[in-house]
């Protein structure tokens, strides 16, 4: 049965957020809000934590995993950013926006493209994320919590726990969450390629 913690908005409570930050790393999946959807995450270096995702989400080895970093210095650590590439994607976070990038070695060979050997990451707009982020330490290996077979995400914390209760270990709700997923955008050859148009405003990369 999935732990339930309801965590303030405005002012996430930090022995929660302490709380939630310590079962990630002891290997538990969570689902949380962002400024997007709700996702599910778990500790960068797990490897139950994602195949438990594939198996909730149905997803094969082509699927982008996102890194959620806390900001622009832990992303830069995980993926490669030219310089022109950099300026876009910094004008546009923090915000919902997912930046598919080539991995640096400090990204788990399985979560990359198997052929692009690429990453998905992004900075979430989202105050408990981020406060979930900093006390982590480190960003968190997630995915839209989009169900197979239905077209749009979750995004009401009672109804995940009630639909996932026995599949993730832990949900977090703060009642604020975006309804739409993120704008998907793939920098991995260096020119803007919209792979999704989801909640970030695409315009600037038109």
């Amino acid at each position: 049965m999935a732990k339930y913690f309801d965590v303030h908005p405005d002012n996430p409570q930090q022995r929660t957020i302490g709380q939630v930050a310590d079962s990630i790393r002891e290997g538990a999946l969570v689902a949380y809000p962002t400024d997007s959807c709700y996702a599910l995450g778990c500790r960068l270096g797990s490897r139950d934590g994602i195949e438990r995702i594939r198996a909730i989400r149905h997803l094969d080895d082509r699927h982008h995993f996102t890194l959620v970093c806390q900001n622009f210095a832990q992303l830069g650590h995980f993926v490669r950013v030219d310089k022109d590439v950099y300026r876009s994607v910094k004008a546009a976070t923090p915000g919902s926006y997912t930046f598919i990038l080539p991995a640096t070695k400090e990204v788990p060979r399985r979560l990359l493209h198997p052929r692009k050997k690429t990453v998905g990451v992004r900075i979430p707009d989202h105050t408990v994320t981020q406060a979930l982020l900093a006390e982590l330490g480190e960003p968190l290996l997630s995915s839209t919590l989009l169900l197979p077979d239905e077209k749009e995400p979750l995004t009401q914390g009672w109804e995940i726990k009630e639909r996932l209760d026995h599949v993730v270990d832990a949900v977090v709700d703060s009642g604020d969450c975006g309804t739409e997923p993120t704008t998907v955008i793939d920098f991995s050859e260096g020119e803007p390629e919209i792979v999704r148009r989801g909640a970030g405003d695409t315009s600037r990369f038109e």
